[in-house]
């Protein structure tokens, strides 16, 4: 029944028990993880809750900077400890469990604080989570490469990704209906439990089987010479890093899709339908995208990324407009997809791509470098207010075009 499973599942031919044990382990704690960050969503739940707690409204602006960020910049600082250990699991298992108590610390926060007090607390919080975030993310790639089999990697992340959108989905239609009622007790218990499922994703990836890796004890940890080194000699790794850096308004261009409608509908008016279509898009492709990925990540760049592009530079036009709500809820349905697919290919390739002693400074090098280049994303803000929303999508997707051209350049990897 388990290998029948893992067959239809992961696409692979039979496996082996510790191949089947580790495919399912990494899947079920992705699906937790994905699951008790819908439950936190930065843009939405925590945005409600500052505000809802009095907070000054500048700083919910910072949320989301920080939640992103301040998770990419510290890759590059730890990725040398995660090189230089022999099993790599444990950084992941304690970075969850650290965000868990983090998000813990915010829902306590949530039921004991009030005002400034509240936000600055929750903000503090949010950064220290980011840096727990940064240690699984420096640490997933190359432990995903160790412990499970190639061409089967992004069907585990598809399946977590879809499994955790159709958790999300429930979750807001719940609020929607009032079952869980929107007051500031009842998020925090929500909250409070994503806590808990962070902890226990952590405590379940720890029954991950991983072979101890070769060390270099005398390896000098912040030698920036030997972290550089990937990019000065490694061409792949940098038109990667290109073609990812300029996919990156996949994941900026949502939010002026919704702007498109708030004249009309106002900006809370239209929030449910733009819910819906996201977490739909993300249940319908995630697999999809995975299994894709496994073929080919490159292709699955070039495919992904062409969609969004075109997408939005359809959204550009008919922004000069009045386009109705249902037709932006479309757009951003189709939007969503395509950034789907251009995840879950920037995740494959990257393991595939790299050697087991490189992936984690290689994962380290292109996170901080797209964690500065979202810093300056911005900038889409900026064009937006000043010229109009239809010149930010416009820019957006001659960025995303020119990614997909960067990606053609990429070897295939599988």
């Amino acid at each position: 029944m388990e290998n029948r499973l893992y067959e239809a599942l992961s696409g692979a031919e039979q496996g082996k028990p510790v191949e089947r044990r580790n495919f399912f382990l990494h899947a079920l704690s992705l699906t937790l993880t994905k699951v008790a960050d819908g439950l936190i969503d930065p843009k939405i739940v925590l945005s409600w809750l500052v505000t809802a707690l009095g907070a000054p409204a500048a700083l919910v602006g910072f949320l989301v900077p920080i939640r992103e960020a301040g998770a990419l910049l510290p890759q590059l600082l730890i990725a040398p400890f995660v090189r230089n250990a022999a099993i790599r699991k444990t950084f992941w298992a304690f970075g969850s469990m650290g965000q868990g108590a983090c998000v813990i610390g915010i829902a306590l926060v949530a039921f004991t604080m009030q005002g400034a007090a509240a936000g600055w607390a929750i903000l503090g919080l949010l950064a220290l989570f980011s840096v727990c975030r940064a240690i699984c993310s420096t640490s997933y790639k190359d432990v995903l490469g160790k412990t499970v089999k190639k061409t089967t990697r992004g069907a585990a992340m598809g399946i977590a990704s879809s499994s955790a959108a159709i958790a999300v989905l429930a979750f807001g239609a719940l609020l929607a209906v009032g079952i869980i009622p929107r007051d500031v007790t009842a998020i925090a218990l929500v909250i409070l439990c994503a806590g808990i499922v962070w902890f226990a994703a952590g405590i379940l990836f720890f029954k991950v089987d991983e072979d101890p890796s070769d060390v270099d004890a005398n390896a000098d940890l912040f030698s920036l010479k030997a972290l550089a080194k990937p990019l000065r000699e490694d061409t792949q790794l940098r038109r990667f890093i290109l073609a990812r850096g300029l996919l990156v308004p996949t994941a900026l261009a949502p939010p002026f899709l919704i702007a498109m409608t708030a004249s009309e509908q106002g900006e809370t008016g239209a929030l449910g339908p733009f819910i819906l279509a996201s977490a739909l898009a993300s249940i319908l492709s995630g697999y999809v995208w995975g299994r894709l990925s496994d073929r080919s990540s490159r292709s699955t760049f070039i495919i992904a990324g062409g969609l969004t592009g075109l997408v939005l530079g359809v959204a550009a036009v008919l922004a000069l407009g009045t386009p109705s709500l249902w037709v932006v809820v479309g757009l951003l349905f189709v939007a969503q997809i395509g950034y789907e697919g251009v995840r879950s290919a920037r995740k494959v390739h990257l393991v595939d791509m790299a050697d087991e002693d490189k992936r984690a400074v290689y994962t380290a090098l292109s996170n901080t470098i797209i964690g500065i280049v979202l810093v300056f994303g911005g900038v889409l803000g900026v064009i937006s207010q000043a010229v109009g929303i239809w010149a930010a999508l416009a820019v957006s997707s001659a960025l995303i075009a020119a990614g997909v051209l960067a990606a053609y350049g990429l070897d295939e990897v599988q």
